[in-house]
């Protein structure tokens, strides 16, 4: 007996001002199948998915669902098809709680839920999925990672036939991707059908059944997943080879530019989230930061930058005590961040590219007369972010959102760098990037650390961690429980401090 398709596209387009993002796109989905879909950044999988969620309209083409042409005018009408999608920058009310933007928009009878009965509800669903969300928490207190397991609650919640994930795993452990994996593969063996926007090719090749490949906007080709080896997937992907750069670990780090003692740091709640955190980063050094989601991290993050202050500690700056420094002074001792939400935090998504390129500096005399912007030097200056940073765009005067993640990566990290900092803070730098914009970005890094800048990164994939860092500090409960280095510490060890495993005197360094 023939299969039929539950989701069917038909020669889709769509365009954005000057950029074409989908060109006749046919796609299937089956009941019961993950389909894996995989392009480089801008490639247009986000958008072809965007379309077949309800928040764009195509330009020419068809979707039909269960045989059935469908229009859809919004997300509620895809929904409705059991089509529900979770896209990498989240879409909850930050001051609800967790449980009322699970409820959020979806069908009930009754006009008022009572609390209890919701937080029940969603603490039930956390708990069979294993997801480890509170729901009487808001939403402004949770770190991404926490977010995205929000966002899965949510699809799941409503029953969606149809689940498209962009870049699920990104802020998981690996126990935590097997869990998920689990999940995804019980929604198939039951009818449902996942589609899995991602760039981690060796999860491709351990959870999905097929594969669509896409590149500049078209599809390049599809196969079941057992015709297929990751290199193949490579070289459909990006057309070309990856050249991974050679991290060299012969330079010997100098003094210390960076030193923290003793910081304490109260989280959105009020518990102490940051516990006595001692480490310091040395000139030409990386350390990396190794943790599950909700360690700590965010909040040590934001204290370095000056967006918490601590309870207790110091933080020197080539021995300067810049505890009490505000973010503008931090800026203008060569402290410099790269934050995690790059969309939220890091630029402004309406805002031209050249606006948000001085967006940290339009106050210096360079840029400005008296209350008056100097536009013809900020295009120069915007126009040389793009060029030495190797941003792709279409114009300078088009808000940033326009870009896809690889070049809205580069172009805030070349704006940190051309300050020439001491010290650069990065937060998850790469998270939901693909292979080829990924390591861009850390070849950037790279660069900067052989200039003799102090680089402190939070990461979440262990095999970047290895290869990228001289050192690793992993954070458990707040605490930072041992330092170790990198070229002589293993993955298990690492693993088990991440978990909470009690670490011994050799592992300090």
């Amino acid at each position: 007996m023939k299969r039929e398709p539950l989701i069917e596209m038909n020669n889709i387009s769509k365009s954005f001002p000057g950029v074409l993002a989908n060109h006749n796109i046919s796609f299937r989905v089956y009941p019961g199948e993950i389909h894996a879909l995989l392009g480089e950044n801008g490639a247009g999988k986000s958008t072809l998915m965007s379309i077949l969620a309800g928040l764009y309209r195509p330009d020419s083409g068809q979707i039909k669902v269960r045989g059935r042409q469908v229009q859809f005018r919004s997300p509620r009408y895809a929904l409705e098809s059991g089509i529900g999608m979770i896209y990498q920058h989240f879409r909850l009310v930050n001051n609800f709680t967790v449980a009322e933007n699970i409820v959020l928009g979806a069908k009930s009878r009754r006009i008022i839920n009572r609390q209890e009965s919701m937080e029940r509800k969603v603490q039930e669903l956390s708990e069979r999925f294993g997801l480890g969300v509170d729901p009487a928490a808001r939403i402004s207190n949770l770190s991404l990672g926490e977010q995205q397991r929000v966002e899965i609650l949510k699809m799941l919640y409503r029953g969606c036939d149809v689940l498209i994930m962009d870049e699920p795993t990104t802020v998981l452990t690996p126990r935590e991707v097997q869990d998920l994996f689990k999940i995804l593969r019980l929604m198939a063996d039951e009818g449902k059908a996942v589609v899995l926007i991602t760039h981690k090719l060796h999860e491709v090749m351990e959870i999905a059944d097929y594969v669509t490949v896409l590149r500049k906007g078209e599809v390049v080709d599809s196969d079941r997943i057992e015709n297929l080896h990751e290199s193949d997937l490579t070289r459909m992907m990006v057309a070309r080879e990856i050249e991974y750069g050679q991290v060299n670990r012969n330079t010997v780090p100098g003094p210390a530019v960076l030193e923290i003692e003793g910081l304490q740091v109260r989280g959105d709640l009020g518990y102490l989230a940051v516990k006595d955190a001692t480490l310091d980063i040395r000139s030409g050094e990386i350390v990396s930061i190794a943790g599950v989601a909700g360690n700590g991290q965010r909040e040590l993050v934001e204290a370095l930058a000056g967006l918490r202050t601590p309870l207790k500690g110091s933080i020197r700056l080539k021995g300067r005590n810049i505890t009490d420094y505000d973010i503008r002074k931090r800026l203008e001792s060569g402290l410099n961040m790269v934050p995690e939400d790059r969309l939220g935090m890091g630029l402004v998504p309406n805002v031209s590219v050249m606006d948000n390129s001085i967006l940290r500096n339009y106050y210096q005399p360079e840029f400005s007369r008296g209350p008056f912007l100097n536009y013809s030097r900020i295009r120069k200056y915007a126009q040389s972010l793009v060029e030495n940073y190797n941003v792709y765009l279409s114009d300078i005067n088009h808000p940033v959102n326009y870009l896809s993640g690889g070049n809205l990566q580069k172009l805030l990290l070349g704006r940190e760098l051309d300050k020439n900092p001491q010290v650069i803070i990065a937060s998850y730098p790469v998270r939901g990037l693909d292979v080829a914009a990924a390591e861009a970005v850390f070849q950037l890094l790279l660069r900067e650390r052989d200039k003799g800048t102090a680089i402190l990164l939070v990461l979440e994939d262990l095999d970047d961690i290895f290869r990228l860092s001289d050192r690793v500090a992993v954070m458990y409960d707040g605490e930072i429980r041992s330092v170790l280095d990198a070229a002589t510490a293993d993955i298990s060890t690492i693993g088990a401090l991440m978990l909470g495993a009690a670490p011994t005197g050799a592992e300090h360094v």
